[in-house]
C-alpha cells in the first residue's frame, strides 16, 4: 500500500508540473506522451532462476490429484475427473464435512475407491506435504488460491487453481517466483478458452481469416445479485459478497480476457502494456437489498463498494487495444462480449454469434455460413473430446476439455495450454483496474511478470502429441 501512495503521490506532482508549465499546447502534448504511471516496478529475476514459458516436466503415468474446495465448482470437478482415465483422487478437501462426504459419494457411485477426507481449515497444507500428489485442484474462496498455490508448488506439486488465481500484484509476483524457482506448472482454470466457440474463433485467427488482429473485446456480465444473498444455496460464508462490499475494479477479469489474450498472442510475440479504467456508481446491489430485505434491512445499510459496471482499456506493445468489462449486480442478460477484430473480418458471440468477412463485412454472414465456417475451423484438440465433452458437461463441456486437456498434458509431458504468467496477467487486472477506477482512470503500466521473455515465442500453442 505504502508503495501505491508513493507512486501516487509521483503522479500528482506530475499533474500539477503539467498545469504550471506554458500555455503552448505543444508543451502539453509533450509533457503527456507516455506518462502511464508505474505504480508496481518489477523485480529482477533472482540469479539462476529461469522463466517458464512453454515449461516441460516430466511425463506422469497416472497423475495422483487432490481436491480442495468442494462447493459448487469443486463438486463439479469430482464428477468430471470419473470420466478421464489415468487420473486418482487421492484426497478431498473442505471445511463443510458434508461437502466432502457428497464428493466421496460420487466416487462410490462410479466405482471408484474413496479419497482421503480432509475437513480442518488448514488441511490444505496437511495435502500440500504428503508426497504421493502430483497436482493440487484448488476450487475454494478466492482468498485461499494463491497461499494454496504457493504452498503447493514450494512441496513439489503442480497447481491448477480456479480463477482468479491472485488478488493483488503482490500476490501475482508470489505465484511467477514460486513457480520460476521450482519450475513447476502453476495454471488458472480458466474454462472460457476451451469454449467451442472461443477455442474454434482462436484457431480461424491463427489460420489468418480475420488478417491481423487489432482490437478484441471480453466480459464477465453475469446478474448474480440473487446468488450473493442466498446463505444456503450460493457462496460459503457469504464471502463473494463481502468482495463487492471491500471493492472496486473488475474483480472477476479472466472469463473474458483470457480467450482474448490468447487470440491476441499476449506473452508469445506481444505484451499489455498499460491500462484506464473506469466504473459507475454502485446502484444495484443496494437497490435489490432494499427491494427483498427492506430498507431497514442490514443488507439494504452495506456500503458496497463495486460499482456496477466496471470498463478497462488496455494497450499493448503492438499497438493492439482490448476492451474489458465486469457488471455482476445489473439485470441484464449474460454475456462475454469475446469479440475480434482485425484487418480482414471480424466475429463475435454475444448477444449474437456472429462472422463479417471482407469484401462484405458490413453485415454478418447467414446463419447458414457462419456455421459452415464454425464446423470448418474447429480447434485439432476438440475433434477427437468434442462429444464425450458435451455429454460430460460442465458449462456446455468447456469444463470437461479444460481438465483433460490439464491431464493429457501431464500425462504426456508437454507444455500446458496456460501457464503461470497467463494467471498473473489476468489476475494483476484486479487490482490495476480498482487503482485507476478510483483515481479517475489514471492510466497504469501493466507490469511484465515474464521480464523480457514475452517475445520468446511467437504464438500461442495447445500442444498435442
Amino acid at each position: 500500500m505504502r508503495a501505491v501512495i508513493i507512486k501516487l503521490s509521483v503522479l500528482l506532482t506530475l499533474v500539477l508540473s503539467f498545469y504550471s508549465c506554458s500555455d503552448n499546447p505543444k508543451e502539453k502534448k509533450n509533457i503527456l506522451v507516455n506518462q502511464a504511471q508505474e505504480v508496481f516496478t518489477v523485480p529482477k529475476r533472482a540469479a539462476g532462476q529461469k522463466d517458464v514459458i512453454e515449461l516441460t516436466c516430466e511425463p506422469i503415468d497416472t497423475v495422483r490429484m487432490a481436491i480442495i474446495g468442494l462447493g459448487m465448482r469443486g463438486i463439479g470437478a469430482v464428477n468430471r475427473y470419473t470420466f478421464i482415465e489415468n487420473v486418482k483422487i487421492v484426497a478431498l478437501c473442505d471445511v463443510v464435512p458434508e461437502n466432502v462426504e457428497k464428493s466421496q459419494q460420487i466416487l462410490i457411485d462410479k466405482g471408484f475407491p474413496k479419497a482421503d477426507s480432509y475437513t480442518g481449515e488448514e488441511d490444505w497444507k496437511k495435502i500440500c506435504e504428503r508426497t504421493d500428489i502430483d497436482l493440487i485442484y484448488v476450487c475454494t474462496h478466492w482468498d485461499l488460491h494463491t497461499p494454496i498455490a504457493v504452498y503447493a508448488m514450494e512441496h513439489g506439486k503442480h497447481i491448477a487453481t480456479e480463477v482468479p488465481a491472485a488478488l493483488t500484484i503482490a500476490e501475482c509476483w508470489q505465484l511467477v517466483e514460486t513457480a520460476e524457482k521450482t519450475q513447476k506448472h502453476c495454471i488458472q482454470l480458466e474454462n472460457c478458452i476451451y469454449d467451442f466457440f472461443e477455442i474454434t474463433t482462436l484457431n480461424m485467427a491463427q489460420q489468418g481469416l480475420f488478417g491481423e488482429i487489432v482490437h478484441a473485446e471480453g466480459a464477465y456480465i453475469h446478474d448474480l445479485r440473487w446468488l450473493n444473498f442466498e446463505e444456503n444455496r450460493g457462496y460459503w460464508n457469504m464471502w463473494r459478497l463481502k468482495h463487492l462490499e471491500k471493492t472496486d475494479g473488475n474483480t472477476y477479469p479472466t472469463h473474458g480476457l483470457g480467450p482474448v489474450s490468447h487470440v491476441m498472442n499476449i506473452h508469445r510475440g506481444d505484451k499489455m502494456n498499460y491500462l484506464v479504467s473506469m466504473s459507475t456508481n454502485q446502484f444495484g446491489m443496494s437497490a435489490y437489498a432494499k427491494k427483498k430485505f427492506g430498507d431497514s434491512s442490514d443488507y439494504a445499510k452495506r456500503n458496497y463498494q463495486k460499482g456496477d459496471m466496471n470498463t478497462s482499456i488496455i494497450k499493448t506493445e503492438k499497438g493492439k487495444t482490448i476492451m474489458l468489462q465486469h457488471d455482476v449486480t445489473s439485470p441484464r442478460p449474460y454475456s462475454r462480449l469475446h469479440t475480434i477484430s482485425g484487418t480482414k473480418g471480424f466475429v463475435q458471440k454475444y448477444p449474437r454469434e456472429g462472422i463479417a468477412l471482407d469484401p462484405n463485412a458490413h453485415h454478418f454472414l447467414s446463419d447458414e455460413k457462419r456455421d459452415s465456417i464454425l464446423k470448418l475451423y474447429v480447434h485439432p484438440i476438440v475433434k477427437d473430446i468434442e462429444e464425450k465433452a458435451k455429454e460430460v458437461g460442465g458449462h456446455g463441456g468447456m469444463d470437461f476439455i479444460m481438465d483433460y486437456r490439464l491431464i493429457y498434458c501431464l500425462r504426456n509431458g508437454l507444455p500446458l495450454d496456460q501457464d503461470v504468467y497467463d494467471a498473473a496477467e489476468w489476475s494483476s487486472i484486479i487490482e490495476l483496474s480498482k487503482i485507476s477506477a478510483t483515481n479517475q482512470g489514471i492510466s497504469l503500466k501493466i507490469p511484465d511478470f515474464t521480464r523480457g521473455a514475452w517475445d520468446k515465442v511467437k504464438k500461442v500453442t495447445y500442444y498435442q502429441k
